[in-house]
């Protein structure tokens, strides 16, 4: 498996550290609205993370032989993380394209590799990157171009405070990288998002 965390989780532990850190924000953990507090956090935290134990190339493996060899995009391709500097989500859409080299999969299966790399402690230009190098091993594709458009808590909810602010990165891979009208074509197929 590729890019993968080894080691399982250890939910006990996530529920112990959760209830430390309430009760060391002065917080009674015996109360009625926080007892199962670190219960849920643990198993919220598992399922947001759940990235981390699953191998985003395995659902890119399904391919067909087409012979087609113009431009695949899907776009909007709504997606969660969580920032790695501070725990607390980002989320946005991300848009994948690619060119075959003979070979396709499943618009589910991009859609899929988008939320495996999104279900771990991330920062966006990585998560770009890691997705557009996957379908580019994976698949075989000629170019691929993935561009991502989301919103981050860490600097909307506090920080700098700026609610309704987007990043948005780009990885550009083979001919989207290569060919300024492959590229272009691309941006343009996407920008109506």
């Amino acid at each position: 498996m590729t890019g993968q965390i080894v080691r399982e989780p250890d939910r006990d532990a996530v529920m112990q550290a959760a209830r430390q850190m309430i009760d060391a924000l002065g917080l009674d953990t015996a109360s009625e609205g926080l007892a199962e507090t670190p219960r849920r956090i643990a198993d919220m935290y598992l399922e947001l993370f759940e990235g981390l134990w699953l191998d985003p190339h395995e659902p890119l493996e399904v391919q067909f032989a087409e012979g087609h060899s113009e431009m695949v995009i899907l776009k909007d391709i709504p997606f969660y993380s969580m920032c790695e500097h501070h725990f607390l989500p980002f989320h946005g859409i991300a848009h994948v394209g690619y060119l075959p080299d003979g070979r396709i999969v499943g618009l589910s299966k991009l859609a899929r590799a988008v939320e495996i790399y999104a279900r771990r402690p991330q920062v966006q230009e990585r998560l770009t990157s890691q997705i557009a190098d996957c379908i580019e091993h994976v698949i075989g594709a000629k170019g691929v171009g993935v561009v991502i458009e989301a919103e981050h808590l860490c600097m909307t909810s506090r920080g700098i405070r700026k609610p309704g602010s987007a990043m948005v990165t780009s990885a550009m891979r083979g001919r989207f990288r290569d060919d300024e009208n492959t590229r272009q074509e691309f941006l343009r197929l996407i920008g109506d998002s």
